[in-house]
């Protein structure tokens, strides 16, 4: 197979994966405490740049182009009033903990409610719990103290669905518990469309990079063909 369509083919794919990746965080502009996604992406110029100035070893390469692992960018986002008594945010770090059929998992988004039972919970039904492990009671006015809901501090936290991460709790975090707002999403939607546009560009001159190669290619196949 030709180098040439190997490297976009590559690229192609890399830049179909970062769409997919920037479409879901779009989606989630306005869900509270989301946190987006982000990867890198690098080819043998950057690793070689890479290494000219640290002196690291470049270690294994593709001849294309790589997609780096997956991180989530927890960095705190804005908060805003609601004044909603059972709307909470975290200042600082620190997650709710809810607990799921699959276990306990931990969230930034704090927009809750209150079950038939009276318990406090997520959009989901999920009962969030304090900083014992018990579920949170809603008293009759309606309102929970923010000292009642746990604010973990999680090691090594992990997406689980949209808005979820598992994780190694290690006690209470350093954050505060703010009633009556939220926080905001952390995506930026417009750079998040910049970017959507860009990798679609690149994804387009992918194909055009491989539909020249195959006319190349197309050509050199009929002249050796028409050798006499």
């Amino acid at each position: 197979m030709d180098l040439g369509l190997y490297i976009a083919a590559s690229g192609m794919i890399a830049e179909q994966a970062r769409q997919s990746q920037l479409a879901n965080d779009l989606a989630n502009a306005a869900t509270p405490g989301y946190k987006p996604s982000e990867s890198s992406e690098h080819a043998f110029g950057d690793l070689l740049l890479s290494n000219t100035a640290t002196g690291a070893p470049i270690g294994a390469l593709n001849v294309g182009v790589e997609t780096g692992k997956e991180y989530v960018n927890l960095e705190p986002a804005s908060i805003h009033e609601t004044g909603r008594p059972l709307d909470f945010a975290i200042q600082g770090e620190g997650f709710f903990a809810v607990r799921t059929r699959a276990g306990v998992r931990y969230t930034r988004n704090g927009q809750f409610m209150v079950s038939a039972a009276g318990l406090l919970t997520d959009s989901f039904g999920n009962d969030v719990v304090g900083q014992g492990g018990a579920p949170i009671r809603v008293p009759a006015s309606g309102r929970v103290a923010s000292s009642a809901l746990g604010l973990f501090k999680v090691r090594n936290p992990v997406k689980q669905g949209e808005n979820l991460f598992s994780g190694a709790a290690g006690g209470r975090a350093r954050g505060s518990v703010r009633a009556g707002a939220l926080e905001e999403s952390g995506v930026n939607p417009v750079n998040a469309m910049v970017q959507m546009m860009t990798a679609q560009s690149t994804f387009q001159s992918g194909q055009q990079a491989i539909a020249a190669i195959g006319q190349t290619l197309q050509m050199a196949a009929a002249q050796v063909g028409a050798l006499s």
